[in-house]
C-alpha cells in the first residue's frame, strides 16, 4: 500500500467535509476509519444533524432543546484535532507553530458550544450551531496572531 500525497487545503477541505476523509485519502486507514467512527459516534450521540437541519431551517430554540451538550462538546475538538493531523500529513512545508490556529480554535468554538444557549443577537436566538461557527474566527485569528508572535521571536 502506497502513500498518496494530499496538498494542504485539499486535506482541509476534506476534513471540514468529514473527519477522517484525508487520513483515508493519504492510505493512513486506521487513523481515518477512527477519526470517521468518532465523528459518527459524536454525531449521533449528540443528535447534532437535527439540530444542524433544524438551524438551518430558522428553528434554533428546537435545535437547542434536542441537542446533548454533553456529547457535543467533544466534537470541536476531534474535528480540530483531525484537521490538524491532515494538515500536518499533507505535502509542503508547514511553520513550526501551524498548529496554533486549529489548538486555538478548538478552544474557542468548545467556549461558544458552552455559552450558547444564553446568545442572543438583538432578541434572536443565535443557537448551539451558528454561535459555534461564529467562534472559529476568533480561534483562527488568536491562533495566526500567536503563531506570528512566537515565529518572531525565533527568528
Amino acid at each position: 500500500m502506497h502513500n498518496k500525497s494530499i496538498s494542504k487545503l485539499e486535506a482541509i477541505l476534506w476534513s471540514i467535509a468529514l473527519p477522517g476523509f484525508p487520513q483515508l485519502l493519504i492510505n493512513s486507514v486506521i487513523k481515518g476509519i477512527f477519526f470517521v467512527a468518532l465523528e459518527f459516534l459524536i454525531n449521533v450521540q449528540s443528535n447534532f444533524n437535527e439540530a444542524i437541519r433544524l438551524s438551518f431551517l430558522g428553528e434554533t430554540r428546537l435545535a437547542a432543546e434536542v441537542i446533548d451538550y454533553q456529547w457535543l462538546m467533544f466534537y470541536p475538538c476531534l474535528y480540530m484535532f483531525a484537521m490538524w493531523d491532515a494538515f500536518k500529513s499533507a505535502e509542503g512545508e508547514r511553520d513550526r507553530y501551524s498548529f496554533l490556529p486549529f489548538v486555538c480554535t478548538a478552544y474557542t468554538v468548545t467556549t461558544g458550544l458552552m455559552l450558547a444557549p444564553k446568545v442572543f443577537i438583538k432578541e434572536v436566538f443565535i443557537g448551539p450551531i451558528f454561535f459555534p461557527m461564529l467562534c472559529v474566527i476568533p480561534g483562527v485569528v488568536a491562533g495566526l496572531f500567536l503563531q506570528y508572535l512566537l515565529q518572531k521571536r525565533t527568528y
